[in-house]
């Protein structure tokens, strides 16, 4: 199924059930599983900054997000100019996507900034999915496992692991943390298709995502 680019599966929830956006890795969770698309910001040392492998031209957006939510990427840099970029733009890209939960903006400039077509698409109605249901995210995320390609044409293809374990879904009114039970679901794979753009910045075109991943188990 597609993570962010596609789309996630949209909460089904009529005008008398009540709430049940779960944390990350339940079916029904808002967050990241199978439809679901992984945000994650607080950026980690591990990966490349933008800084080291974006070209000069290119002016990210900053991307600051809350102290109670971190994150670990156990991606570290390869050597290879490209692929450590699209290392660095996939980390922010996936930072531009919490802000954007944080933020409560669907159309946030951000992770606008990274997504495009029909990747941007899916990405919207997934953050739009938060701010319906006034939710936000709190915890930790993880990634690793990660496998990239780049070809010669300004395309690359890039998957990865993600441990939702300990990041869940927290509801703005009541400040109430919606916490779940770490199972088989809690870990995802990610499947990206990118492209670099004339800044140098690489897009996201598509994305997939599966839960309960055997590869990304523990």
């Amino acid at each position: 199924m597609n993570r962010r680019p596609t789309l996630l599966a949209a909460l089904a929830l009529t005008a008398t059930a009540a709430l049940t956006l779960s944390a990350c890795g339940s079916d029904d969770s808002p967050t990241k599983d199978n439809d679901k698309i992984a945000g994650a910001d607080t950026g980690d040392k591990k990966s490349p900054s933008p800084s080291e492998s974006a070209s000069a031209s290119a002016d990210r957006p900053k991307i600051e997000l809350p102290s109670d939510l971190s994150y670990t990427f156990d991606w570290p840099k390869t050597g290879d100019k490209e692929k450590d970029a699209v290392l660095a733009d996939s980390e922010q890209s996936i930072k531009a996507v919490d802000l954007a939960i944080v933020n409560q903006d669907a159309l946030d400039k951000a992770y606008l900034y990274y997504y495009e077509g029909e990747a941007a698409a899916g990405t919207e109605k997934f953050i739009q999915n938060y701010v319906d249901h006034k939710a936000g995210l709190t915890g930790s995320y993880r990634f690793y496992a990660p496998e990239v390609t780049v070809g010669k044409d300004g395309t690359a293809s890039f998957s990865y692991c993600e441990d939702q374990g300990k990041a869940y879904v927290k509801y703005l009114e009541s400040g109430k943390i919606k916490k779940t039970e770490v199972t088989a679901k809690s870990y995802v794979i990610y499947h990206t298709s990118l492209k670099k753009n004339s800044e140098g910045v690489w897009m996201i075109q598509k994305i997939v995502s599966q839960s309960g991943s055997a590869k990304c188990q523990p």
